[in-house]
C-alpha cells in the first residue's frame, strides 16, 4: 500500500482578501485607540491624563480611560459601565452592536488604508505601557468619587468639611466603595497607588506603589509642606492655614523611588520659597527630615528656606489638632 502524503502548506488567499489569522492582534496593538476614539467624537481631557493613561469623554456622557498593556495592546475601560472594557475590538463592537466581521471592516482602513484622521491635538501619539498592577490602580481610582464629608475625618480626626471643599484640596481626597478615605499617590508616570484610612484601619492599594500624595498647586505658591501622611498634611493645613502653601505626603516609610519624587517637587518651587518639613516628632520623623534637608542641599537650592515644623508635645500633627 502506498504512502499518503498530507501537505500542511498554507494556502494562498485570493487577491484582495486579507489574512485574518493575526488581523485582530494587529488591530489591538497597531491602532492608537485614543486616535480612534477621537474620530468617534471623544474629547481628550489632558488635565487628568498622564504618561500612562488618557482620559477621554464623549459629549453623550461616556468617560473612558485608555492605557497600553505590557503586551503593547491598547486597552480601555468605561467609568460609567463596568461591562464596557477591553481592546479596540471590544470598543467598536460594544458601541456599534455589530458582528466581528463588521468590526474587521471598520478597522482595516486604520492599518495601511486611507482614512480621515483627527488632528494631533485631539489624541495622544503614545502612552507608556503600564504593568498589570498599575493598570489596576488606575482603574480602581477612576471609579472613586471626590470626598466632601466623612464622619471619620470630622469626628475622629478633627478635619472639617470646609477644608475638603477648599480649592486646594477639592478632588485630591477620594472615597471608595467601602467608604474608606483615599489619598491617591502619583509618580513620574501618573497614578501609582493610594493610601486608605478609616476607623481603626490603615491600608495601601493592593499591587500599588508609594509615590507622593499632592494637593493642588498654584504658580503663586511660596511654600511646600511635607508630611508623613495625607491625614497629617490636612491637619497641618487646618492648624496653619496658608493660601500660598502646597502640601505633599509620602505615606510613612520611604521606598527607594520616593526621594527622587520629593526632589522633583522641590525643584518646581520658585526662588525664595519655603520647604516646611512637618514630619512626626520621633526618631523616624527626624530621619525623614534629614533626608529632605539633604535633597534640598544636594540640588544646590540655596535660594530656598528650609524649616523643620515638628509638633510639640505630640507625636504628629493630627494629635495636635485633636487636642486643640
Amino acid at each position: 500500500m502506498g504512502t499518503v502524503i498530507v501537505s500542511h502548506a498554507k494556502r494562498s488567499l485570493p487577491p484582495g482578501i486579507p489574512d485574518q489569522s493575526d488581523e485582530l492582534e494587529r488591530f489591538k496593538a497597531s491602532i492608537n485607540l485614543t486616535e480612534f476614539a477621537a474620530s468617534e467624537g471623544y474629547l481628550l481631557d489632558r488635565r487628568t491624563s498622564s504618561r500612562n493613561s488618557a482620559v477621554m469623554r464623549h459629549p453623550g456622557g461616556d468617560k473612558i480611560i485608555i492605557t497600553r498593556g505590557e503586551d503593547q495592546h491598547w486597552i480601555y475601560f468605561s467609568v460609567r459601565d463596568e461591562a464596557d472594557n477591553g481592546s479596540i475590538v471590544d470598543f467598536v463592537q460594544y458601541r456599534r452592536r455589530c458582528s466581528i466581521v463588521a468590526v474587521r471592516w471598520a478597522l482595516r482602513p486604520w492599518i495601511g488604508g486611507s482614512i480621515v484622521r483627527p488632528t494631533p491635538d485631539r489624541y495622544v501619539p503614545e502612552l507608556v505601557p503600564v504593568t498589570r498592577d498599575r493598570g489596576g490602580v488606575i482603574r480602581t481610582l477612576a471609579v472613586m468619587r471626590p470626598l466632601v464629608i466623612h464622619r471619620y475625618l470630622e469626628d475622629e480626626r478633627g478635619i472639617p468639611r470646609s477644608l475638603l471643599e477648599h480649592p486646594r484640596f477639592a478632588g485630591r481626597v477620594l472615597i471608595d466603595t467601602r467608604s474608606n478615605v483615599v489619598f491617591p499617590h502619583v509618580d513620574r508616570d501618573g497614578p501609582c497607588g493610594y493610601e486608605l484610612k478609616n476607623h481603626a484601619f490603615t491600608g495601601f492599594a493592593p499591587g500599588g506603589a508609594k509615590g507622593l500624595w499632592v494637593s493642588g498647586v498654584k504658580r503663586s505658591d511660596t511654600a511646600l509642606v511635607f508630611a508623613e501622611s495625607g491625614i497629617d498634611a490636612l491637619s497641618y493645613a487646618v492648624l496653619y492655614p496658608d493660601d500660598h502653601a502646597r502640601y505633599a505626603s509620602f505615606g510613612g516609610s520611604m521606598n527607594p523611588l520616593q526621594p527622587a519624587l520629593i526632589r522633583a517637587a522641590i525643584e518646581r518651587l520658585a526662588p525664595g520659597a519655603t520647604v516646611r518639613i512637618a514630619t512626626d516628632n520621633d526618631a523616624d520623623g527626624t530621619g525623614f527630615a534629614a533626608i529632605i534637608e539633604g535633597l534640598v542641599a544636594e540640588r544646590g537650592r540655596g535660594d530656598l528656606v528650609v524649616e523643620r515644623a515638628a509638633p510639640v508635645g505630640a507625636k504628629d500633627w493630627n494629635d495636635v489638632l485633636r487636642r486643640r
